[in-house]
């Protein structure tokens, strides 16, 4: 299968007066034409910060300081931000969680998705405005017609969430970066901007990342995910492996912590501890201190990606020579 997007060994630092802070640390993922990714894991695994990569969006003093980002084989991580503006939004369109910060309060919505198609594409502002008409009446915007020349505040939060999936898909890009699209919305409305994106993408041929914290939106939506743990991919795969035959233990416990409907239990499952801090990231694998099978080696030894059934898992719980396992909390010598 073709690859639109490769992410390889990225690595994004943080500057700061007390030394660098490594918050991704050698990344790596594709995704195919058409194909949704989801990217899942706790707050600060690093799953925002590495769309605001592939993007081009990060906030100094971010800067990739090591790997690739090629889209459709050609390299845009070092790209001048002149050209790398040209990418964004004619070849990558972006989604984020609050829809009031992608859309100029002062400007109606007709306005603001012409530009975009009249910026990217080359078409008469005629043929821009026919086709703004079209994204928002494809998105679910009754009355396009009308409501083209209607303000976002005129708008109820899931009508603005589907007009900014138009104005992601203006240009029509080939790659699209949803981040948290319907954390804002209630239940019902997520369900229906979930199945719209899914939906115009697949009509479109284009290929998105979706980035959330929900492994039930991963579940009805993605083809594959990967499961991100302090700035690294502990493991990634098919959903439906993932989901009912985790390979890797943080996995595991992220799976366990969903309540099942059909099984009675008093108490949810709960991951010891908490995501380790930037300055404190751990040597060997970062979930180690968290891990209820954690091994000697997992302390000094960090595991790269390696095959764990249908998918990869960073664990050495998977490796071909594997070592005897010691208790969660024993000591180590030093």
């Amino acid at each position: 299968m073709d690859k639109l997007l490769e992410v390889k060994d990225l690595v994004v630092e943080f500057p700061t007066r007390r030394g660098v802070l490594r918050a991704l640390d050698g990344v790596s993922f594709d995704i195919a034409p058409g194909e949704v990714l989801g990217v899942v894991g706790e707050s600060g695994a690093g799953k925002s910060l590495t769309g605001a990569a592939i993007i081009g969006l990060l906030e100094p003093p971010g800067r990739i300081a090591g790997g690739e980002i090629r889209l459709q084989g050609e390299r845009i991580d070092r790209l001048p931000p002149a050209q790398m503006r040209r990418i964004r939004g004619r070849r990558i369109g972006a989604i984020f969680q609050d829809p009031l910060t992608s859309l100029n309060p002062l400007y109606s919505i007709g306005r603001q998705l012409t530009e975009t198609i009249l910026t990217h594409l080359d078409v008469s502002p005629a043929e821009a405005r026919q086709r703004a008409i079209q994204l928002l009446k494809d998105t679910g915007i009754p009355a396009a017609e009308e409501r083209i020349d209607h303000y976002p505040h005129q708008f109820s939060g899931g009508m603005r969430q589907r007009v900014v999936i138009a104005l992601a898909l203006a240009a029509e890009p080939q790659l699209v970066v949803a981040d948290e699209p319907t954390t804002a919305l209630d239940v019902s409305i997520q369900a229906q901007i979930i199945t719209l994106l899914k939906r115009i993408c697949r009509q479109r041929g284009a290929a998105v990342m979706l980035i959330t914290h929900d492994m039930g939106v991963i579940a009805e939506t993605c083809d594959r995910v990967a499961i991100m743990y302090a700035g690294r991919v502990a493991e990634i795969g098919p959903v439906h492996e993932v989901i009912h035959r985790p390979a890797h233990p943080y996995t595991a416990g992220l799976m366990s912590c969903i309540p099942d409907m059909e099984m009675e239990r008093e108490r949810l499952h709960q991951i010891d501890g908490a995501m380790p801090r930037l300055n404190e990231i751990p040597r060997g694998c970062a979930f180690h201190p968290r891990c209820e099978k954690v091994m000697l080696r997992c302390h000094d030894q960090r595991p790269e990606l390696m095959p764990a059934g249908a998918t990869r898992a960073a664990c050495w719980l998977h490796d071909e020579a594997p070592i005897a396992q010691v208790p969660a909390k024993a000591e180590v010598p030093r």
